[in-house]
């Protein structure tokens, strides 16, 4: 693999140079610390990276009929000639914004096909144009790229000696405020310079697979619920079960169980854990940077946001990347993980337990002790180190750190999951004070005992500069997670909830001032 050009350093439209150092600056009330050096490299949101999805028109009051037949019957009133002149104009319009764009209008056309008339001929290209007219173009980041976080790149072929290729997620924020995760990627050299690879002209959602589904997680979405059905499937569904093999046992249930009150109620649940579970995959000819993490589940309808991924090593040796993320239903937030090898297949799936919480969940990258450990913010104040037997039921927990300092005095919680040093587990944070102001800070936990806090800062690590303050949000510095490099700490994070910048910090020095009391 070879590294491409530069991203934009300040716009899209401006070709950037790697990032070189800078003199730390201040924020208002404030002092940037000394430890720290920004990189002068900066991501801007895009609004022409978009994709292509369907688009389905809604009800029109008073009737409330649906809009979507009329548009088919227009769309095959048309004359030979005039949709293929249509069709044609599309093409050359949007082709190349896209990869698959056709296949796309076929996709979307079989989702409303059912509103052609029985036995109506439809030509291949007539198909594609009605799909064209319920797609439409979004963009991804047409009001921000932020909150990244960033791991080892499965693929470290063809560096530089002491160059590391890295892969980094980010979130993307379009019309509505409706977030997906995107990724980058890019190498940092041996004294901490910084290039980020060109992402691709295209993007792409992918396309969900099945999955098979755990017994013993159904068990636990459904925790507090006994009925005659839920003990049923418990009891006579397989530990690892398909959705046609649940299909079955619903099939089998006693018919006077189909009227108790519940029973519908329950199936209901059942759909429910069964759709927040799925497998998602991109194709071999894409570019990482093409592939987003679109909001898929009932959870996640108006968001998938600030994915902490980070590389775990497995008690065999083995290596898989992990993320926790946020999923937003519009109404309520979970903590959902997202598990993949090689970033092209992504397995979604629900967490439980009371020391997950809402969000800010972040994984350690190996188990202490034969248990998985996890950053938690399950009160959505303070930072604890939560525990589970399993990795995906989360029910104790242990407080770690109150939010005491003026800097943040509302809120503290992490940055990322724990990197290891030899000194011990290197945690970045973020506190929020006055006028929602927030800041990194840093603490040390223990190697053997991560229960145990080693030192806090007491003082912020980074701040706003006062190119940073505004944005979609203003006054916020924050990072899903940093990538250490020899005794380099590389820190990205998003400004404003607006864009990305960097920052590097030596892990000795920071590690010294952590234990120096």
């Amino acid at each position: 693999m070879t590294t491409t050009e530069s991203v934009p350093a300040r716009t899209p439209s401006t070709p950037s140079t790697p990032s070189t150092p800078s003199t730390p600056t201040m924020a208002p009330g404030l002092e940037a610390d000394e430890l720290v050096t920004r990189r002068r490299l900066r991501l801007d949101r895009d609004p022409g990276r978009v994709i292509a999805k369907l688009f389905v028109l809604g009800t029109q009051p008073p009737d409330m009929n649906s809009r979507t037949g009329g548009v088919v019957q227009r769309v095959l009133g048309l004359s030979d000639e005039e949709a293929e002149k249509s069709y044609a104009h599309i093409l050359e319009a949007f082709g190349s914004r896209h990869r698959d764009l056709e296949g796309t209008f076929a996709e979307h056309f079989r989702t409303i096909e059912h509103r052609v008339g029985p036995g109506t001929p439809v030509s291949e290209l007539r198909k594609l144009l009605i799909g064209a007219h319920f797609t439409h173009e979004y963009a991804i980041e047409g009001a921000a790229l932020t909150n990244p976080s960033m791991v080892p790149h499965p693929d470290q072929s063809g560096l530089e000696p002491g160059e590391l290729r890295f892969l980094m997620s980010a979130r993307a924020i379009g019309e509505g405020h409706l977030s997906c995760v995107e990724f980058r990627t890019g190498v940092i050299g041996p004294s901490g310079e910084l290039r980020v690879d060109r992402p691709s002209p295209h993007a792409s959602i992918g396309q969900v697979r099945p999955t098979h589904y755990e017994r013993a997680m159904l068990q636990a979405a459904m925790a507090g619920e006994d009925d005659e059905v839920l003990a049923y499937l418990l009891r006579h569904l397989p530990e690892r079960f398909t959705d046609a093999e649940l299909e079955a046992r619903l099939g089998e249930l006693h018919p006077q169980l189909l009227v108790q009150e519940n029973t519908h109620r329950t199936i209901s649940r059942v759909r429910w854990f069964l759709a927040c579970q799925y497998q998602l995959e991109f194709g071999a000819e894409a570019d990482v940077s093409e592939h987003v993490l679109w909001p898929r589940s009932p959870t996640e309808r108006c968001g998938i946001e600030d994915a902490r991924f980070v590389r775990c090593t497995e008690p065999d040796g083995s290596a898989v990347y992990r993320g926790t993320y946020t999923a937003y239903s519009g109404t309520e937030s979970a903590t959902q993980l997202v598990e993949t090898t090689d970033f092209r297949t992504f397995h979604m799936a629900q967490l439980f337990g009371p020391a997950v919480g809402s969000k800010g969940l972040a994984l350690f990258p190996r188990r202490v002790g034969g248990r998985h450990l996890a950053l938690s913010r399950w009160d959505r104040e303070s930072n604890a180190l939560a525990t589970s037997d399993d990795g995906r039921i989360w029910r104790r927990s242990h407080s770690l750190e109150a939010p005491l300092r003026p800097w943040e005095l509302t809120l503290v919680g992490n940055c990322g999951s724990p990197i290891e040093t030899e000194a011990g587990w290197l945690v970045l944070t973020h506190g929020v004070g006055p006028m929602r102001t927030y800041a990194l800070g840093a603490m040390l936990l223990d190697l053997e005992d991560p229960a145990r806090v080693v030192g806090t800062l007491r003082d912020p690590l980074l701040i706003a500069a006062p190119d940073e303050r505004d944005g979609y949000v203003p006054n916020v510095v924050y990072s899903c997670g940093g990538l250490k490099h020899g005794d380099l700490l590389v820190i990205p994070y998003g400004f404003g909830d607006m864009g990305i910048e960097f920052a590097t910090v030596s892990v000795a020095a920071l590690v010294e001032r952590l234990t120096s009391g």
